[in-house]
């Protein structure tokens, strides 16, 4: 597991939100991704209530690039003061809405969208949590976690990116949790096994921010004393190198292990060569000599 049983001092949460325009609740309804939207900042700033010292980041993930809606790369924004609301959380929420309308204002119109890229959040994602344990004092135990809400459909297209992104953060004890809103996706569920995360494909959108509070909310330390989902059954199937379709038997390069879903005496990865044995040449049986 990622986390030790004794409570941390201090709580790092990375959250990447899926906002590709592809995701069919958008489709349906352009007005939902506002109320999943707010589902999440009331989220971030529970998590920040919880302890002094927690850090927060949110990543935006689109079709054409993946940045930061919190904290703001540049000067933060001048809020003021609204009465019965603390000043740190009209900062997030000004500022990831106000960051989330530039992103989407900065996408290219004649390019058709694409799948998110959410690999790349991960790697995003990584970094700043590396940054936080750098800067931080020795002494400070920090647990560390990503939390994933997307509604895109499971692609193998980034699956070497996924696989990297998920044992380093295994490496770097980091805990991938995934919040599904549409479909079920095997390959960020791996990621979530390989962690010690936890993944939910959510029943209603309806209920979001009580399914972020319930099962996402607490730390990796806190988990093993709820009642939570199980993990269930995790499809470890590989993606093939060649068409990126997910396979159950396949040829794997003995050199650079990639897999292939069809023989090639050609790796196309490491271009290694492999050797063909030829058919077996059969011995011609011996003639008895008649006397």
């Amino acid at each position: 597991m990622a986390d030790d049983d004794v409570p941390s001092d201090s709580s790092t949460l990375v959250i990447i939100v899926d906002t590709n325009p592809n995701q069919r609740y958008i489709t349906e309804d352009p007005k939902v991704l506002t109320g999943c939207l707010d589902a999440v900042i009331a989220f971030a700033n529970s998590h920040l209530m919880q302890k002094s010292r927690n850090e927060l980041a949110v990543i935006g993930c689109h079709f054409h690039k993946s940045e930061y809606l919190y904290p703001s790369p540049g000067k933060p924004l001048d809020v003021r003061q609204i009465d019965g609301q603390y000043e740190l959380f009209t900062l997030v929420e000004k500022t990831i809405k106000m960051r989330l309308v530039n992103l989407i204002k900065s996408q290219p119109q004649e390019e058709k969208p694409g799948e998110s890229l959410l690999a790349g959040a991960l790697a995003m994602g990584l970094c700043f949590i590396s940054r936080i344990r750098r800067e931080s004092s020795p002494a400070l135990k920090i647990s560390s976690r990503i939390l994933i809400v997307t509604g895109s459909s499971d692609t193998a297209a980034q699956y070497i990116n996924y696989m990297n992104v998920f044992f380093t953060a295994q490496k770097q004890q980091v805990i991938i949790d995934v919040c599904s809103l549409d479909k079920h996706l095997s390959l960020l569920q791996q990621g979530c096994d390989i962690t010690g995360g936890l993944y939910l494909k959510v029943p209603s959108l309806e209920g979001l921010l009580q399914y972020l509070l319930w099962v996402f909310l607490p730390e990796g330390s806190e988990r093993r004393q709820l009642v939570l989902p199980g993990r269930g059954r995790v499809d470890y199937r590989a993606a093939c190198f060649c068409h990126r379709e997910l396979l159950s038997i396949g040829y794997v390069c003995s050199v650079c292990l990639s897999v292939f879903c069809k023989f090639s005496p050609i790796c196309t990865t490491c271009h290694t060569v492999f050797k063909i044995a030829g058919p077996l040449q059969i011995k011609p049986k011996k003639k008895k000599v008649k006397v």
